[in-house]
């Protein structure tokens, strides 16, 4: 947990340092074994939970996604596409500039179209 931050943070598609990497686990994993690169640039407590912000890239790819009771997301896409599809067979797509909200409790799947760059905050 760290203490709240009284600088301005630019969040660019090219952020400097080393990403953390990942890869979606096996199980929730529908389509593909894409590399995920995460740059969480904010990591502080809130008064009753948590935020992170950064950037995030993806290879194209799709899984399963469960947001906590508490959790939730507004990404912005900078570069590429991707597709939230919710539990109901609806679907959101979102390329450059686009945004979705996730909300608390949101089950459903992450479908990553072209190569992703967004920028996220995620609240919980």
């Amino acid at each position: 947990m760290n203490e709240p931050s009284t600088r301005l943070i630019k969040l660019t598609a090219q952020p400097a340092g080393s990403p953390e990497t990942d890869r979606p686990r096996p199980e929730r994993l529908i389509r593909g074994n894409p590399l995920r690169e995460t740059w969480n640039l904010i990591d502080e407590a809130l008064p009753a939970g948590q935020v992170f912000c950064g950037v995030w890239r993806c290879e194209p790819g799709r899984w399963r996604i469960a947001m906590g009771p508490t959790e939730r997301e507004l990404f912005t896409v900078v570069d590429g596409r991707c597709r939230v599809h919710d539990a109901q067979g609806g679907h959101e797509e979102a390329g450059p500039g686009d945004g979705i909200y996730i909300p608390p409790g949101f089950e459903g799947e992450f479908e990553v179209l072209e190569h992703l760059t967004k920028t996220y905050m995620i609240c919980e």
